[in-house]
This record gives structure tokens, sequence and C-alpha cells, in this order.
């Protein structure tokens, strides 16, 4: 049986900070990173469209779910502090006027590259799955064939199953006698009437609010770009209601996505615009919503309108009610598309059973989490998630300051 001071399940995001730290921490103990796939940091890979998105400094405690746990090693492993980390290992960043952090090659292998360079004296067995783990005379037994007396579990969630995050972490944790919550995907596309939404396949919004309704009372609005696609809706605004349609959904009666096509313009404002536009008589019908929104969806804003007159034969009453229609074009939606097409899990061990300070757990001595296995996730696009993944992995990679050689 091999044995070593400290290892970690899960060669991504925080599992590899986790080691990095910990070998800097305490260099004279051994370390090994256990990872199923072939080659450590693939998901990263696939971050920000293959550009990375490290980080947003307008990370804050409310842009995750269980906030008030995961604050503190938010605070301590801050934005600022998790790129002079970044900046340690040789990667230099960027911010974009959205307050996203990219690696300035603006490709994610430079991530990658940064993290992995960064692993001497530090062991990394891949293509390894951990199947079983037990408590074993004051330290852990992985798989019967490794031994050691710390355990980083970080082995992600259950988003993107192709990246390696097929959720086994969960039942590991269960060994070792936590609690996992439900799990939902989030930040994935949404499923809706393909009646409506595949006329408008390719068209994109730029700026848009979207509500989630269920009988009657809305629910999570979200601003941003969205994405009509000839199954549902993505895009950013759309994918950030993922999880709470999940959640709802679940408890039955049918659920609409009320979309304001034209946010930054008044009920009002469209109906002064469209009497303009009455009185002019300068459009044909299927270009008359140019002006405010693209034309196909001007088309079906029409077409749910139900208005059958030319421009110049509307009545007031018709102008009004294609104005609800652009403020609340509502589609019925059915889902998500699931953990396949989903960046990141929604739910994970209990925030409960893990001290907030350390990562350690409450329930099981010497035993950490980081990352996504726990039930903390950026509910935002834009950087949020990996914050998290390098905060927690950080945290946990101090081993709670009690580790000795």
């Amino acid at each position: 049986m091999k044995r070593f001071d400290v290892i970690i399940i899960g060669g991504c995001a925080s599992g590899l900070v986790a080691a990095i730290n910990a070998h800097r921490l305490y260099p004279e103990m051994s370390i090994a990173v256990v990872e199923k796939l072939p080659r450590t940091g693939k998901k990263i890979l696939a971050t920000g469209n293959g550009r990375c998105n490290l980080t947003n400094i307008n990370t804050r405690c409310g842009c995750y779910t269980n906030g008030g746990f995961a604050k503190t090693a938010l605070e301590k492993y801050s934005v600022e502090k998790s790129l002079e980390f970044f900046s340690s290992l040789g990667l230099k960043t960027y911010t974009d006027s959205e307050g996203r952090v990219y690696p300035t090659s603006n490709t994610a292998a430079s991530v990658v590259d940064a993290l992995r360079f960064n692993l001497d004296g530090i062991e990394v067995i891949t293509g390894e799955a951990v199947t079983d783990v037990k408590k074993q005379d004051g330290g852990f037994v992985l798989n019967n064939e490794y031994r050691c007396n710390y355990l980083i579990t970080a082995t992600g969630g259950k988003a993107s199953p192709s990246q390696g995050s097929d959720g086994s972490g969960y039942a590991l944790a269960k060994a070792l006698g936590h609690t996992v919550t439900n799990l939902y995907p989030a930040l994935v596309p949404l499923t809706a009437d393909p009646a409506v939404t595949k006329p408008l396949k390719g068209v994109r919004i730029h700026n848009a609010v979207i509500t989630l309704e269920k009988n009657g009372k809305s629910i999570c609005p979200a601003r941003g770009e969205i994405l009509f696609t000839d199954s549902g809706i993505s895009g950013i605004a759309a994918m950030e209601l993922a999880a709470s349609l999940e959640r709802i959904k679940e408890k039955g009666a049918d659920i609409f996505a009320v979309i304001d096509l034209a946010p930054d313009m008044s009920r009002e404002e469209i109906i002064e615009y469209l009497t303009v536009l009455r009185k002019e008589n300068r459009r044909d019908f299927d270009s008359l919503l140019t002006g405010i929104i693209p034309k196909a969806a001007g088309i079906a804003v029409l077409k749910k309108s139900g208005v059958k007159s030319t421009i110049s034969g509307f009545s007031e009453n018709e102008i009004k009610i294609i104005s609800e229609h652009i403020k609340q074009f509502r589609i019925k939606v059915t889902g998500t598309k699931g953990f396949d097409c989903a960046q990141v899990t929604s739910g994970g061990v209990r925030t409960d059973e893990i001290n907030n300070e350390t990562m350690e757990s409450l329930i099981c001595e010497n035993l950490f989490f980081a990352g996504e296995i726990i039930d903390v996730d950026g509910i935002c696009c834009g950087g949020f998630n990996l914050q998290w993944a390098w905060s927690s992995g950080l945290t946990a990679g101090e081993l709670g300051g009690k580790a000795q050689c």
C-alpha cells in the first residue's frame, strides 16, 4: 500500500490549487493528486469558451448560494489574493469591462499549464478513479491501495461529466458520514415550447430581462443576453435561472419564462413609438418592430399579439397589446438541458457539516472538501464559480493549520 501524508481526490481547479498550497505550506510532506482522467485540468480548458474566465472583480458572497458559508474563504482568498497566487505561478491576467478576469494569453491552456508546471514535488496519479474510501486507524484508505493522514475531496459535481465531473465524489462523502443535498444542473440552457423557439433559432437579444412565472407568481429575474435555440432559450440571463427552474418544476404546475425584450423602454415609450409609426406608416408589417428588437423576434411578438390589420389601421388597443407582448413575451418552459450541458452543479455536501474557516469536515477529522462538491455555487456566469474553486481549494490546502510533518 502506497502511503502519503496528503491525498487530494480530483485534479482540476480546486484540487490543483489545494495541492500546490499544501506543498508550499508543508514542503516536507508527501502529497498526491489522484485524478480519474488521463490528464489533470481538463474541465478548466472548457471554461470561458476556451479562454478561462478565472474570476470576477465583482465577487461577493451574495453571488453564491450559501454565501454566508462561503464568505470566510472568499475573504481569506479574495479575488486579489487569488490573482496574487496565480501571478506567483507565472500567469498574467487582465480584466474586461464587465469585471471578468482572463489570462493575458486569452487561452485556458495557459491557466492549466501554470498549475501543472507548479506540481513539482507532488505525485500526480492519473487514469485512476477513487471508488472506495475508508477511515481507518486515524487515516484514510483509498481503493485498498493508497493511505493518507489527510484527505481533500475535490471531485467536482455532476455537471459536464465528459470533463470528469460525474458525481462520484458524493458517494465518497456519504461513505465518510456526510449528507448530500438534492442536486440540480445550473448555468445551463432552458428547454421550452419549440413551436415558439424554433422559428426564433439563432435570434439573440443582447439586453433582456427574463423571469420565471409559476401560478401567476414571478420568481428570480435575471438580466443579460438571451439566445433562442430550436429547443429553448440559452444565453447568460436564461442560464442563470436554470437551477431555480429545476427546483420549482418538481412541484408541478406550468412554468413560463416571461421576457422583457426591451427593458430600457417603458410601455409608454413603446406605445408612443408605435403611435408615431402608425401615423407615418413608413414600415411594412414584418419590419414594424426592427427599430426596437430583431426582426424575427418582432414577427413573433406580432403573432402573439394577434393583430391582423395594417400599421395604419392599428387601434390604440392593438398598439397597447403589442407593447405588452414586447414587455412580457411569454414562453412555456419545460426544464433544462441537464447535467450533460451544465456548467456547474447546484447542491452538494451540506455546508452545516463543514467548518467554513478551514473546509474541514465536522463529522470526520482530517477530511477536507473543496470546490463544487460543496453545496455552494455561483448564481451568475462570469468567473464566480472558479473563484469559489480557488478560494475553497486554497483554504483546504492549509489543512486547518494543524498538519505535522
